[in-house]
């Protein structure tokens, strides 16, 4: 109740700051006529206080905008400054369901449709997660980057939209997508028709991390597990001045500088470190054939094996900065997963360094760590959950520690891909799982066909396939949080 005060406080002085504020979303009747239903899109959307056009793109069926949008840098104090914050509205139609996607990241600028905007054949709104450039206030107060300022952020975002897309809405999101999403619905149950979160991590308890350790014990076959310890082995025993002396060879030739991780060699030591979880995060059980054998490759091999899966460029600090926030949260809020990795803990000279506080620049000061924020979003799912999905990757680390909705929750689901990674979808779920989830998400979006209605196994994705639209794209994330 102290939280809805606080925002309902927050929103009255916004007014005063940004000018008339937005509909409230429960204002609009899902099947009115918006007041000015007549005027071009984009004059809509830009007649929203605070809303400023970056640029239009044009795409065939579609209309495709980058926007800033004025936000405050703190919700509870929102006289004390604003900064702006970029989003995209990829347009079709206002009489269709919008889906709400946040990477957790920064935001993409070119067209892309998410898998429940293909499913259900709607309008996609992006918005990008506060502190990361260019969405970060200035001077930068590290203090507000939290879960709920972003959820906040993005509450504001949809209260201003929603007066145009009045329809069903869904949030979505990927990986730290996926947890904001899920955080965005603890905090403001009330916005979203449903929920789509792919492979999130729940990290409840940050000073438990067995499960990882069980999961690097399971995953995949011993023989492909074998594979990748020797290679780490190898790297970071007999090879390791031969790999870390091309490792300088490579830095000198494409630049970089480790003032924040402390030293090249600490460096090469969290990738190599990380080699086995960005394997199986992004990799598949049959890519294992193709690794190096560690004992006959050559040095050249290893080294190439390294960095297309751990990527040298990712431990340099222009690496790390563009994952500042990420980091900072990790430490913060988030948590981090700590193994224990016995198979190569004769070999380390930095046990125990590679926390999150190693991946922030030193000027940037680091909150204590909030050990009630993910056990609150834990207990929250448990017994509150409602109309959302997760969805995992067999062996995708990042699952080891997954959110679980328990007897309190209604309608809500946790499906596996099997053999799937940190790429886990609904379509790659088994046929009966597919089916459902795509039926449980079309009926939230309240576009289910009476088909589907009548029988869920018939539930398929509305929007045709579009080549550039629908296209699948690697992106890669930071695992540089190992031991």
């Amino acid at each position: 109740m102290r939280k809805a005060l606080r925002w309902l406080l927050s929103l009255v002085m916004l007014t005063g700051m940004l000018g008339a504020t937005t509909t409230a979303a429960t204002a609009a009747e899902p099947g009115a006529s918006p007041a000015g239903a007549s005027q071009d899109i984009k004059d809509r959307i830009l007649a929203i206080p605070g809303m400023s056009l970056i640029e239009e793109k044009p795409y065939a069926g579609h209309r495709y905008f980058v926007l800033d949008y004025t936000q405050p840098v703190d919700h509870r104090r929102p006289s004390k400054g604003t900064f702006q914050q970029r989003i995209t509205v990829l347009h079709k139609d206002t009489a269709r369901p919008t889906v709400f996607y946040t990477s957790g990241y920064n935001v993409g600028t070119s067209p892309r449709r998410r898998e429940p905007t293909q499913i259900v054949d709607g309008n996609q709104v992006d918005m990008e997660y506060r502190f990361f450039t260019p969405s970060r206030p200035q001077p930068a107060d590290w203090g507000k980057l939290d879960i709920w300022q972003a959820a906040s952020d993005q509450h504001r975002v949809f209260t201003a939209l929603k007066q145009i897309y009045t329809k069903k809405w869904i949030a979505t999101g990927a990986s730290k997508g996926g947890m904001t999403a899920t955080y965005y619905e603890r905090f403001y149950p009330r916005d979203m028709d449903g929920v789509v979160a792919y492979v999130a991590p729940n990290d409840a308890n940050d000073r438990a991390d067995a499960a990882y350790d069980r999961f690097f014990e399971q995953v995949g076959t011993k023989e492909c597990r074998d594979r990748l310890t020797a290679i780490q082995r190898e790297a970071l025993g007999k090879r390791r001045a031969a790999l870390t002396a091309g490792y300088r060879a490579w830095i000198k030739d494409n630049g970089g500088t480790f003032r924040t991780i402390g030293s090249l060699d600490k460096a090469f030591e969290s990738l190599v470190s990380d080699y086995a979880w960005a394997f199986w995060q992004y990799s598949l059980l049959a890519d294992c054939a193709s690794l190096p054998a560690a004992a006959t490759a050559s040095d050249q091999e290893l080294f190439d094996s390294l960095d297309s899966i751990s990527g040298f460029a990712s431990y340099t600090d222009s690496g790390l900065e563009s994952y500042t926030p990420y980091y900072y949260q990790a430490g913060t809020q988030l948590g981090a997963p700590t193994l224990r990795q016995p198979q190569l803990a004769d070999l380390l000279r930095y046990p125990g360094y590679f926390t999150p506080r190693v991946y922030v620049p030193r000027e940037i000061p680091m909150k204590t760590f909030d050990r009630h924020a993910m056990r609150d979003i834990d207990g929250w799912v448990r017994h509150h959950a409602k109309h959302m999905i997760w969805v995992y990757g067999e062996n995708d680390p990042w699952g080891a520690e997954r959110f679980r909705p328990g007897k309190g929750a209604r309608d809500a689901h946790v499906f596996t891909e099997p053999g799937g990674n940190h790429g886990a979808s609904v379509a790659g779920l088994p046929e009966a799982d597919r089916a459902k989830a795509t039926a449980r998400i079309l009926d939230w979006a309240g576009v289910a066909p009476a088909a589907v209605q009548q029988n869920p196994a018939l539930a398929k994705r509305l929007a045709p396939y579009d080549a550039r639209l629908d296209k699948q794209v690697d992106e890669r994330e930071p695992f540089a949080l190992r031991p």
